[in-house]
Parts: C-alpha cells; structure tokens; sequence
C-alpha cells in the first residue's frame, strides 16, 4: 500500500512539474492558481487514499467535500447549497455502504452468529466516559465485542492463542479503540464511518488466520497495531 501510495504521488508531482515547465516555455497556459486550486490538497490525498488505503468511506467523503467546494469556488454552486447538501450526501454514501455490507454479508456477523451457536459468548469490553483494558494473554481468543463512548478501550491480543478466523465488532463514538494483535496474523477492516476512521497499520500474511474487525466510528477511531 505505501508503495502504490508512492507511486501515485510521484505521478501527481510529476505532472505539475511537467505543466509548469510547458507554461515556461509557452507550449501550454494552464493556469494552475484557478479559482479553487486549494481544494486540490482535499481531493487529491484523499483520491489517492481510494486506491491505496483498506478503508474508504473517509476518502469518499473527502472527495466528495472537496468537489463540492470547488464547484462553488468556480461558481456552479453557492456556498450555502453546500452546507444544505454536505449532510445528505455524506448520508447517503454511509448508507450505501450499509447497503452493500448488508447485501454482501459481514464476515463478523457470521463468526459471532456461530459462536452463540456453539454456546460462547465474545466477552465485551465496555468504556463510557472511562478507560478499559482487556488482556488475552495465553487465552484462545475467537470473538470480542468493544464500545468506546467519550473514553478508551485496549484490547491486547499479542499473546492470546489465535487458531482459526475470529471476530471483533467495534463501535468507537467520540472515543478511541486499541488492538493490538500478534505477528503473522491477517486482520480484515469493514466498518463505517462517520468523522472517524481505522488505522489497519498490520502487513498481510498469506494462509494465516484472519482478524475480522467490524463495526462504526462516528468522531472517534479504531487503531490496529
């Protein structure tokens, strides 16, 4: 990812140079200070950011505010239909993706579906407004459901026993949520965003057990380490 990351701005860069040095020689007369050009340090990360990073409902939204800024700069659009069409179209482009989560299934769901079956039920950890640290050293670790609203939650799994595909289902409102999972292990991100976001900073690993994190992060957000 951070290679393609790389890559992709290195052709952004690239370009620019390549039309400033034609304006210099007169072949072209791109204006690159156009009315809106700022909105470029939006769109373009978070354009990038679609091709590079595993979450992408954040980038959608970015792209999204910074066309619609643009187009009011260039005077196709007033600035106040923006703020009357930013909500709803940042509603729109969560409930879409629910849509699709819903009609593709969600890998969690499934997992936590059959652990009930089996009779075992994920442990929970909880932090309203306070902290909360959760240890799995030297346990078998197959499911975990953690909220974190207005405070902080720590989910160590460094040292747990991960045999086969397990389950995290995460909601981080206002607050923060910490995973900390053990090398060689896949970890797989699906969740919704709203103002928030997951960090998924762990390497995949082929033929390994897979960590499958789910959930909604509305002003608060997931790291994965």
């Amino acid at each position: 990812m951070k290679k393609a990351s790389r890559v992709l701005w290195g052709i952004v860069l690239i370009a620019a140079g390549v039309i400033l040095a034609l304006n210099v020689f007169n072949i072209t007369d791109i204006n690159i200070f156009f009315d809106g050009w700022w909105t470029l340090f939006i769109i373009v990360p978070c354009g990038i950011g679609l091709f590079t990073e595993r979450e992408k409902t954040g980038n959608i939204i970015g792209v999204v505010i910074g066309v619609f800024l643009l187009l009011c700069c260039q005077d196709i659009l007033s600035f106040s239909m923006l703020w009357k069409l930013l909500v709803p179209a940042v509603i729109v482009i969560v409930g879409v993706k629910m849509v699709l989560n819903g009609l593709f299934g969600n890998k969690v769901n499934e997992i936590m579906k059959q652990l009930k079956q089996e009779g075992k039920k994920p442990k929970a950890g909880c932090a309203i407004f306070s902290g909360c640290d959760m240890n799995y050293d030297g346990e078998v670790f197959e499911g975990a459901e953690l909220t974190a609203v207005f405070g902080g939650v720590e989910c160590d799994l460094r040292n747990a026993i991960i045999e086969k595909d397990c389950a995290i289902a995460v909601s981080a409102i206002f607050g923060g949520i910490d995973i900390f999972v053990p090398a060689g292990i896949n970890v797989k991100v699906n969740s919704n965003s709203i103002f928030g976001g997951v960090s998924n900073k762990t390497a995949v690993h082929q033929n390994a057990p897979t960590v499958y994190i789910s959930g909604t992060c509305m002003f608060g957000g997931v790291e994965i380490k």
